[in-house]
């Protein structure tokens, strides 16, 4: 289980908080969404988790954050790297060898696995993201498509409790968003593994979260099933989202009469909402 209780942290020679009392629970096994705009505090919100705030960042914290039993703040940053699991932005940054075996390898031989079963987990990885061609070469010759890809599959190869995504999909072409989020899917489902992923792509986003967090001026302004909170196009454009064409026409349905139903999430069901439409 996630819990923050009234978490504030302010970084080093900046006026406003980065993040603004938030207290929340995630309960194990949940698969949530973090959106909102630049600079909301998305990518901070996910330091609080996995330690690097406040261990590598100076500032001012307050609150607790606490993530499967571990407070953060005083953990090693190692005790946490054991249960959670972190893929960031900028891809280069986490990479620490020169070719993709290696650098699944890394932290596999940190964390004390034997070379059989590190061997198995790092072809079990490549393959399930279609890489296992590319297992020996340099991560110099790779696109930053790969290179998002093997940074991914490093991280699921250790099988983290707890999963911290940062824009996963942001070098990648539709059908490799899709088989990434369809990869953390079956991690939340089949293995229980809690996922948490920022990503303003909401349309692709909604088809796998079960939970939505909105984040505005480092607070959470929404939160709560995925249907209800895209269900709110006002709400997602006052905190400066671009609003998914299906839940703006949601809106206009509804506020016209034409539609009593609840948010359609999937192509069927914004079918059947317009011939519902259709049909008043």
């Amino acid at each position: 289980m996630i819990e923050l209780d009234r978490v504030t942290f302010r970084y080093k020679d900046r006026e406003n908080p980065a993040i603004d009392e938030i207290s929340l629970r995630i309960e194990d096994g949940s698969f949530v969404g973090v959106v909102g705009a630049g600079g909301a505090g998305k990518s901070t919100f996910l330091y609080l988790l996995n330690g690097v705030v406040p261990h590598h960042y100076d500032g001012d914290f307050y609150g607790r954050a606490i993530v499967e039993g571990m407070d953060t703040a005083v953990s090693s940053l190692t005790d946490i790297s054991r249960v959670v699991g972190c893929v960031f932005a900028d891809i280069d940054a986490q990479m620490v060898s020169s070719a993709v075996e290696d650098e699944l390898l890394f932290a596999l031989v940190n964390f004390g696995f034997p070379k059989q079963e590190a061997d198995s987990r790092i072809s079990s990885a490549l393959e399930d993201l279609g890489m296992a061609d590319l297992r020996h070469r340099s991560l110099d010759s790779l696109s930053g498509g790969q290179k998002q890809k093997v940074a991914i599959a490093a991280i699921l190869a250790l099988s983290p409790k707890v999963l911290l995504l940062d824009d996963p999909t942001g070098e990648l072409d539709p059908a490799g968003s899709v088989r990434i989020y369809a990869l953390l899917r079956e991690l939340n489902r089949s293995k229980g593994a809690t996922v948490i992923v920022v990503d303003n792509k909401l349309d692709l986003l909604s088809g796998y979260a079960d939970r939505l967090l909105v984040m505005q001026q480092g607070r959470i302004v929404q939160d709560g099933p995925v249907r209800r909170v895209l269900g709110d196009a006002p709400a997602l454009a006052a905190a400066g989202l671009e609003v998914p064409p299906v839940s703006a026409l949601y809106d206009r349905l509804r506020t016209h009469g034409l539609y009593a139903g609840e948010m359609p999430l999937t192509l069927d069901e914004a079918e059947r909402m317009v011939r519902e439409a259709m049909a008043c």
